[in-house]
């Protein structure tokens, strides 16, 4: 019975691939490109192919659900946080709409968090206790050259009392004492007050140094005629006292240019078990588009981003302390351009790729190189092709994370540029001198690709475009999963939506990986469409989830202290080869700091797996991990989360 069936059904897919070939001989190019892509879709959807080449799953919420995600990260309750602020829409910013969404990927619901500020373009990462720290987003949106109406620019306030420090509150007016223009501040600022200064040997005073504070100020009125060229002392009206001398603003060019996005200082930490944001004490630095990273010790690295009146951070790295939920100054001074893809390594040091996404001069901090955080030392790394297109590039840490292989990924040049690199480049950092070598191409230049570390060590490398945010139609619609075991790589099914700019992607616990956002500046080839936000999100299930069925992982320990073990049950221990340690995802605009895969070692027995995980505090950072084991034939068994303490 079953072999007439199956004899009927492949006689009625040859009878209609017949008669959808005659048609399209008589009725031109439409019926045939209809007939091929219902012959497509009856490709992909094969058991044999998707063995092959994977799956891909479009996942649409509600539309009171949707959102303009820009951020994404995999809680250790197996939700995932999607983060939009404002979502690249300043009239959301305007009316101070601010949107997360907290998404069960196996309930399949999705529950609104209220949103405390705008955390667009913020940064995060996992924390040692479970928490996901954000810190940065937006202050003020940006403004290009023919948009700006009123002069506008950075004040810097003195106050040279130093008794007190003084509040100057937004909509203070400051009048310049030559020029005679008044500018109004548009933030509210503390300046410190005044320092004594006293000669170190003698003990006499020497100086006082005033207090000072930066305020990103506009005209009063609109216009040309209230722009400034030169610097000019100013009054600060409603100061009395001897408070009219001691306080006074000071600033140069006030003019009609663009206007940046501008950073805040606010800091949080999402919960996952109360579901709900909780403000810690602010960064030291205004940021837009920072990084984070997790150091030996569990506190984190503040790096790069825009800050308060639009500029490039200047170098002013911080740390924030989980323990006491502030943040202090690192010693010495390094810039970065902004999103700088740092990671720790293994022994203690960080690895800067020269992977960025976007802001800063194009000859400052974006060649990459080996920092010892402690004495402030920097070794350059040579090697990388296209080192002048890093912009909008990727950068993944390959599996197992103890061979300290890092690749980058395709990239752009500084800005708006249309050039892209097609390069993939290796370095391994355990040599005597690390250098980059040129790996696989891809088949275009790319930028804005999405990465993502799967449980079998391979890399899944998915979407982005030629040219900047997508522009002319150039979303590439291509995956490839890379085998960091023998350095080759293939195509595999291609994804059914773009991605661009402001897009990522996340493994989910069950080995599936999700992509989410993107956002084009055009929807047509010819630029001249404007571009719409993709809410949508896309599941892409691998081959190794297609090859009959997966190993079992049963409850065990939840908790594994370093160099300790930890033991599972599981059916056919026996074909069990690997055992990893993966860290959850936080991603934004092609940059995810988080992602690790750690080699455990493993001894199978009967019915049971006895996992050990190694002692290196900088190899295996505190927190939640998602433990995989894989057969094998590289079939990953469903996570259990694990925490390292």
């Amino acid at each position: 019975m079953r072999d007439r069936s199956g004899r009927r059904r492949v006689r009625r897919i040859a009878i209609g691939a017949a008669v959808v070939l005659a048609l399209a001989g008589m009725n031109g190019p439409w019926l045939w490109r209809v007939g091929s892509e219902k012959y497509h879709d009856y490709k992909i959807n094969q058991p044999e192919y998707k063995a092959d080449n994977g799956h891909w799953d479009i996942v649409e919420f509600p539309e009171e659900y949707r959102q303009n995600t820009i951020h994404a990260a995999l809680l250790h309750t197996g939700k995932v946080l999607l983060v939009a602020g404002s979502g690249n829409d300043q009239d959301n910013f305007d009316k101070k709409k601010f949107d997360t969404r907290l998404w069960d990927p196996v309930k399949g619901t999705v529950k609104k968090i209220p949103t405390p500020t705008d955390l667009f373009c913020t940064g995060h990462t996992q924390l040692g206790n479970g928490n996901l720290l954000i810190a940065g987003g937006t202050q003020r949106y940006e403004k290009l050259k023919g948009d700006v109406t009123k002069a506008g620019g950075l004040m810097i306030v003195h106050n040279e009392d130093p008794d007190e420090p003084k509040t100057i509150p937004a909509g203070t007016k400051f009048t310049g004492r030559k020029n005679g223009r008044t500018f109004v501040s548009q933030d509210n600022i503390l300046v410190e007050k005044a320092k004594k200064v006293f000669d170190k040997r003698t003990g006499k005073f020497l100086r006082t140094e005033a207090g000072l504070s930066r305020v990103y100020v506009e005209a009063a009125r609109s216009g040309a005629a209230y722009e400034t060229g030169t610097q000019d002392n100013y009054r600060v009206q409603g100061m009395k006292g001897t408070d009219r001398r001691n306080v006074y603003g000071m600033a140069q060019k006030l003019a009609l240019d663009k206007k940046d996005f501008q950073g805040i200082k606010d800091a949080f930490e999402f919960d996952p078990v109360a579901e709900r944001y909780i403000k810690v004490d602010p960064m030291n630095e205004a940021r837009w588009y920072p990084t984070l990273t997790t150091l030996t010790d569990g506190k984190i690295l503040s790096t790069s981003g825009l800050d308060e009146i639009g500029q490039l951070v200047p170098g002013k790295n911080e740390v924030y302390d989980p323990k006491t939920r502030k943040w202090t100054y690192t010693k010495g001074i390094r810039q970065f351009p902004t999103y700088p893809a740092i990671f720790q390594m293994t022994d203690g040091r960080l690895f800067y790729s020269g992977s960025n996404a976007g802001y800063g001069p194009d000859d400052v901090g974006r060649k990459p190189g080996i920092w010892d955080l402690r004495t402030n030392t920097w070794k350059g790394v040579p090697g990388l092709s296209d080192q002048q297109l890093l912009e909008t590039s990727g950068t993944v840490e390959l599996p197992p994370a103890q061979d300290q292989k890092y690749m980058v990924v395709g990239g752009g040049g500084v800005g708006e540029s249309k050039r892209s690199s097609e390069k993939t480049r290796v370095v391994d950092l355990t040599a005597d001198e690390p250098r980059f070598v040129d790996g696989p191409s891809l088949e275009k230049g790319t930028r804005y690709p999405q990465i993502s570390t799967l449980p079998d060590d391979t890399v899944l490398i998915s979407g982005g475009s030629q040219d900047y945010r997508g522009r002319g139609d150039s979303d590439i619609r291509q995956a490839r999963i890379y085998d960091a075991r023998t350095g080759e790589m293939r195509r595999v099914a291609d994804p059914l939506v773009g991605r661009n700019y402001h897009s990522g992607s996340v493994l989910l616990p069950d080995g599936r990986v999700m992509f989410f956002g993107s956002d084009p500046l055009f929807a047509d080839e010819a630029d001249t469409k404007p571009g719409v936000f993709e809410q949508r999100i896309e599941i892409y299930t691998p081959p190794y989830l297609y090859r009959g069925a997966r190993p079992s992982l049963g409850r065990g320990p939840e908790t594994i202290e370093r160099g300790e073990s930890g033991t599972f049950p599981t059916r056919r221990a026996s074909s069990v080869k690997t055992a990893r340690l993966i860290r959850p995802s936080a991603s934004t605009h092609v940059t995810d700091i988080d992602q690790t895969s750690i080699a455990l070692g493993l001894k199978t027995s009967k019915g049971a797996v006895s996992v050990t995980v190694p002692r290196n505090r900088s190899l295996v950072e505190s927190g939640w991990y998602m433990l995989f084991v894989t057969d094998v034939q590289g079939t990953p068994s469903r996570a259990r989360w694990v925490r390292v303490p």
